[in-house]
């Protein structure tokens, strides 16, 4: 298996773009740092993510309930969270020849690491994008792009805990998009200013928060193995004092192994109360729960493990893609799980004689049904092959002549590379077993 180092993230760019997963947003002028599009590759694989971390903090849970806030919200909410006065990051200039601004703490010395230039004092950059709802810009029309979908969770814990009739402990989890006027950014799609996250906001017993840490920590860890992540490329580490967000009481994050090493993939936080605290000071509603067993009034601690789409993306992707030579070429395949790849069956048909094609295109509309699938006639049947290994499909279907005789079609495992015969009246048996569904 090929290991992915720093200077091999610019093939896994050069596929992504080749192949459809990702391109630069506004690439035919010039692009926009930061921010990218997802191609049609990509945009499956990012929804296999989303709906295999939906299916298992909610559809499979009777105690979590969904949310989708808007992404604008009233302003003094970001002042109650604290993100007005803290969401910041440590900023430099260079006053030397370029001025170009860099985060201090990604900074090692206190010179220019472009033009070795001196850097000015450190001032802090609120991350937050600035807006205006009306015809005025001016301060009573300012708004937020959200850095974050827990607070649209926060202000409505009142509402869900009423509709829903759930009782503390329970959870609310939302996936959305975020914005962040990041200073420092690179690594493809590891740091955005636009991305999405999926988070759950557990709500829990004041003293009983420690304990619903640790779990979530580990069911957490258990996920990312679930899709197929290396359990050797991943580690949760706990954060140091001053590390820690100012409203959390304890945090690690679950980090991957990514080629310029170990960085963030999910971070798990106890919130404490203070969110829920602090919207009822600054709002004056009354956000607290009473236990219908004991008639204790209180304000729930809070377990968030948030983690995005875009960092569980690379990561899946780096951990998939490999390089092997196979008769003297080299293959570029991407082992991607069944459940996460954007296709698990590809049907190709042998020629373009009609005869085939209607055949194939029979197969592929039965496979349809129950499997994500692609029909693929052009080029060269190995070529077809080698780039169905690329985008990571598992089996191929190969319909050749022998099966307007034997009613039979070869299937191809990605993988091991190994053919196998099998009757149309089992094709759909036999891809289900390999596929594990």
């Amino acid at each position: 298996m090929a290991e992915i180092g720093p200077n091999r993230l610019e093939t896994l760019v050069s596929l992504c773009k080749r192949r459809g997963f990702v391109f630069q947003s506004s690439e035919i002028y010039g692009g926009i740092n930061a921010v990218y599009d997802f191609g049609p590759l990509g945009v499956r694989l990012r929804r296999r993510i989303r709906d295999l971390w939906w299916r298992e903090m909610v559809d499979l849970r009777d105690d979590v309930e969904g949310l989708e806030a808007a992404i604008l919200m009233n302003p003094t909410v970001w002042q109650a969270s604290g993100h007005l006065a803290n969401f910041s990051d440590p900023l430099v200039d260079c006053l030397g020849e370029c001025h170009q601004r860099w985060r201090a703490d990604h900074l090692e010395g206190d010179r220019c690491p472009n033009c070795g230039g001196p850097l000015s004092a450190v001032r802090q950059f609120n991350l937050m994008f600035k807006t205006f709802i009306g015809p005025l810009e001016d301060e009573s029309a300012v708004v937020y792009l959200r850095p974050e979908t827990a607070q649209g969770i926060f202000v409505n814990f009142k509402n869900v805990l009423g509709t829903s009739r759930q009782r503390v402990p329970f959870g609310i989890a939302q996936i959305g998009r975020s914005f962040r006027n990041e200073i420092s950014t690179g690594n493809f799609v590891f740091r955005l200013r636009e991305l999405e996250m999926m988070e759950l906001e557990w709500f829990c017993t004041p003293g009983d928060d420690a304990r619903w840490f640790d779990y979530w920590c580990a069911e957490r860890i258990r996920w990312h193995q679930s899709l197929g992540l290396k359990p050797e490329h991943l580690r949760l580490r706990p954060h140091g004092e001053g590390e820690k967000a100012h409203y959390a009481l304890a945090s690690s994050d679950i980090e991957y192994l990514y080629p310029w090493g170990w960085a963030e993939l999910e971070g798990i936080a106890r919130r404490s109360d203070y969110d829920l605290r602090r919207h009822q000071e600054v709002s004056g509603k009354d956000l607290q729960y009473t236990d219908p067993a004991t008639g204790q009034r209180f304000l729930p601690f809070v377990v968030e493990p948030s983690v995005g789409v875009d960092r569980t993306f690379l990561a899946l992707l780096l951990d998939a893609y490999d390089e092997e030579e196979v008769r003297g070429e080299t293959r570029v395949v991407l082992h991607l799980s069944p459940q996460v790849a954007p296709f698990q069956v590809a049907v190709l048909p042998l020629s373009n004689k009609p005869e085939l094609t209607q055949v194939a295109r029979t197969v592929e509309q039965e496979l349809r049904r129950r499997f994500a699938t692609e029909y693929d006639y052009t080029q060269s049947i190995g070529k077809r092959y080698r780039r169905q290994d690329e985008i990571g499909t598992p089996l191929a279907v190969t319909v050749d002549f022998d099966t307007l005789e034997d009613h039979a079609v070869t299937i191809r495992d990605r993988d091991s590379m190994e053919q196998v015969r099998v009757p149309l009246e089992h094709l759909e048996a036999m891809c289900a077993e390999r596929l594990g569904q």
